[in-house]
């Protein structure tokens, strides 16, 4: 099959390559000269593991190509897959600027094809709020006007970044919305080698089909919000939130899944979609309250674990005024570049402008961070570096690499033996055994006698 996916970014480029990668011919379309070059080139732009190598296979092997011109793109593709950004305000207001110009691209090309072309289908794989799919098809059919076949399709992605490849190439499920039985069959075709695991194509509705990426993040956001919650009474009456963690999601109606507690979600998706369906709520005058709820203590997450510090070093406003703070994770998540959203974001800037001066470590993500924080912080390429002088140390993001350092150095190179650490990566028992001061999530502090 002939595909052509517009917009190169995580969702575009990952679709195209695992497409590309069971025996189709994709083309990928951007406007950005300059990401078209390398990636012929077979340079990633974004750091997936296992991504580079498939790119890099499929040049090679000619099923995969790049370029800057919709025409060329457009014109032999059996489905157009729409990949690219919707981003949104602080209020969730989805911003459909992309959508619609690659819509208006797109019917521009259909139009000069003529009429006795075979249908493509337009698949929309952004996350787009609802009724947006068939709000490009009147749009296209409007500008083609009568006679001009096409058919559109919803196509909601499902990836984590850190295991997108695996997750395309043995998902889950596939969710499909398709009005026409006989698109549902050309998109139960395309996605049949990537479920010979047994794992179900759910064809419904359009509109179903876009509320499903919404309600499935909603969810998973609600659960990363309520065991923070459950975290901060555990701090208020002197439990802990680990073993109260193993004792409930023991119970198999519960499971483990995203009830870790922590400095709560980042990211592009839970953010922005938890945002959208409160913006969905408003607008059909429904009261998501639920929904603000999620996204209102998440945010409060942050700022109680900074207030941590703050408490540490005296609790007033000058507290961190010359301190030197070390941050070990800047990125949302581990195995992954992605700074989008990223809770080590809001620490450093609020720590940074109470006065401190800010020293962060990445493993893949400080080129992202140095364009995105500026002065705010200086970035440096090893994780110990981050530590000399410094008067405490700051974890927000949780790679393996974190996870067994060198106490000995640790406590060495740190001004004070001080770690708050956001993510719980350490046993209180062994931070005490190494005589560190240390503020977690959902546990008491360890202090030193």
């Amino acid at each position: 099959m002939r595909l052509t996916m517009v917009g190169t970014g995580y969702v575009g480029l990952v679709t195209g390559v695992c497409f590309a990668n069971t025996g189709n011919h994709v083309t990928c379309l951007d406007v950005d000269p300059g990401k078209i070059e390398k990636l012929r080139q077979g340079q990633c732009p974004i750091y997936e593991p296992g991504l580079e190598e498939l790119l890099e296979r499929n040049i090679a092997a000619k099923r995969l190509t790049f370029t800057l011109d919709a025409k060329a793109a457009y014109r032999d593709a059996d489905m157009i897959f729409i990949c690219v950004g919707t981003p949104s305000d602080e209020k969730g207001h989805t911003d459909l600027r992309y959508v619609l110009g690659a819509a208006d691209d797109i019917a521009d090309v259909l139009k000069s094809l003529g009429p006795t072309q075979k249908p493509k289908v337009v698949v929309m794989k952004s996350t787009v709020p609802v009724g947006t799919t068939h709000a490009v098809r009147d749009r296209i059919r409007e500008r083609v006007g009568p006679g001009i076949p096409f058919a559109v399709a919803d196509n909601p992605e499902f990836l984590k970044e850190g295991a997108a490849i695996d997750d395309f190439n043995k998902p889950d499920r596939v969710v499909v919305g398709a009005d026409e039985d006989w698109v549902g069959q050309a998109m139960r075709d395309l996605y049949d080698p990537f479920v010979r695991n047994g794992h179900p194509i759910y064809v419904m509705d359009v509109r179903s089909a876009e509320m499903v990426k919404y309600a499935s993040n909603n969810f998973l956001a609600t659960k990363i919000s309520f065991i923070n919650e459950m975290a901060n009474l555990c701090e208020a009456y002197g439990a802990d939130i680990n073993r109260v963690r193993e004792g409930m999601c023991s119970d198999k109606r519960i499971g483990n899944a995203f009830l870790y507690p922590g400095l709560g979600y980042g990211g592009s998706c839970f953010p922005k979609d938890t945002l959208a369906c409160i913006m969905m709520g408003d607008r059909a005058g429904i009261e998501a309250s639920l929904s603000k709820s999620v996204h209102a203590v998440n945010q409060r997450q942050r700022d109680r674990f900074f207030d941590k510090v703050v408490a540490h070093f005296g609790g007033k406003a000058t507290a961190l005024q010359g301190k030197r703070l070390a941050f070990w994770g800047i990125a949302f998540k581990p195995r992954t570049d992605d700074i989008r959203e990223a809770p080590a974001l809001t620490l450093i800037r609020k720590a940074a402008g109470f006065g401190a001066t800010c020293i962060a470590f990445d493993p893949v993500a400080n080129d992202n961070a140095r364009a995105d924080l500026g002065p705010a912080a200086t970035i440096v390429e090893d994780m110990y570096a981050a530590l000399d002088g410094a008067d405490a140390l700051v974890i927000s993001t949780d790679w393996d690499e974190f996870k067994s350092p060198d106490y000995a150095r640790v406590k060495g190179l740190l001004k004070s033996p001080v770690i708050f650490d956001g993510r719980n990566l350490y046993r209180s028992a062994t931070m005490r055994q190494h005589g560190f001061t240390y503020y977690s999530v959902g546990r008491a502090p360890v202090k030193p006698a």
